[in-house]
């Protein structure tokens, strides 16, 4: 069986936007199955949650940009690419920018943050559609 996993435990960064220079603070909090992996906008407390997802895409100028509702998060490939590598399906990153921390440009730090924290396997299978990606 191929089960979904999410992080252990809460993880809190900051860092520097890439496109911006501000600071960002960030956090990537575990989540239930079936939950996905979704950005949260806290400095926007009425906007709806945006999944990370394909048909959520709505730029590709510089960075990834994910769009729901109008809303948008930036620069997530890095972020993403980690979550895949790590085979992390569920997890809440909730940001006060429209951009994901640049960090040192790479997935690296966000890998070795996952690795800190570990992963708990959950007890839902994957989606065998998504398998592939794992």
């Amino acid at each position: 069986m191929n089960f979904q996993r999410t992080i252990k435990k809460e993880i809190n960064c900051f860092s520097v936007g890439l496109h911006t220079g501000r600071k960002i603070n960030m956090k990537i909090k575990p989540s239930p199955a079936d939950t996905g992996i979704v950005f949260i906008r806290t400095d926007l407390p009425d906007a709806a949650p945006i999944q990370a997802k394909y048909d959520n895409v709505c730029d590709t100028t510089l960075a990834t940009t994910l769009g729901s509702n109008g809303v948008t998060v930036s620069t997530v490939e890095h972020i993403l690419s980690a979550f895949s590598g790590m085979g992390l399906d569920n997890a809440v990153i909730e940001l006060d920018s429209f951009e994901v921390p640049v960090m040192d440009g790479s997935a690296l730090p966000f890998v070795n943050m996952l690795k800190e924290v570990g992963t708990h396997v959950q007890k839902k299978n994957k989606d065998a559609r998504c398998q592939c990606m794992n």
